[in-house]
């Protein structure tokens, strides 16, 4: 059995007893985590496909240890300019083993049909001189907040979690720090997210005083 499941913002064909190195986890070493976004499962009989995920369907995997990628050189150069500049990344990982694949109870999520076209009634004669109905308003966008007042939290990283659905102070802080770093796990960089959640309550209660205090405290976002 083998199935394809997205595990920090990056999709695997994993089966039992694999070892996967994903994107760093917030999870601690030696601890179970549990990733139910299972896009495809094959149990050797049948091949079950979501629409977009599986009802029911979930990989359980450990976490072996955290590590850290090979170094990857970025050099970039300017022809008869005299510009070099040569950095290395190094990228954050976790290993983890499947542990198990949980395929019982798995249904497939049926795609909502689309509705009937209904059939245009006969015009009606006009009365007259009726005025035209105006316009109703549109509504105005949905508010939100500047996310890089929060420490740690650049333009990239801002505009990553409003395209996930976080754009207010509020939104962050409901949002725990483990799935905030599975959102922005393909942004370059090693983020630490674990007072994010609680710097946004401050912002969202309007406490800018104590946030600035304990941002003169924060490096990176970090303690």
């Amino acid at each position: 059995m083998y199935a394809i499941v997205e595990m920090a913002g990056q999709q695997f064909k994993v089966a039992k007893d694999q070892k996967v190195y994903v994107h760093r986890l917030q999870t601690e070493e030696g601890k179970k985590v549990t990733f139910d976004n299972v896009l495809l499962l094959d149990d050797g009989k049948n091949v079950t496909v979501g629409a977009p995920a599986i009802d029911g369907a979930a990989v359980e995997a450990k976490v072996i240890k955290h590590l850290r990628g090979d170094k990857v050189i970025v050099f970039h150069k300017k022809r008869r300019k005299g510009y070099k500049k040569k950095n290395g990344h190094r990228q954050s990982l976790t290993e983890i083993v499947v542990e198990n694949i949980i395929s019982s109870g798995a249904k497939k999520t049926a795609p909502k049909k689309a509705a009937a076209p209904k059939k245009e009634a006969a015009p009606k004669a006009a009365a007259p001189k009726a005025e035209a109905k105006k316009a109703a308003p549109k509504k105005s966008a949905s508010k939100k907040d500047d996310l890089k007042k929060i420490e740690g939290i650049g333009p990239k990283i801002a505009e990553t979690l409003t395209a996930a659905g976080i754009a207010t102070f509020a939104e962050l802080a409901k949002t725990d720090a483990a799935k905030i770093s599975e959102i922005i796990a393909d942004v370059r960089g090693n983020h630490v997210t674990d007072t994010w959640p609680a710097q946004a309550k401050l912002a969202a209660d309007g406490k800018w005083d104590e946030l600035k205090k304990w941002q003169d405290e924060l490096d990176g976002g970090k303690a």
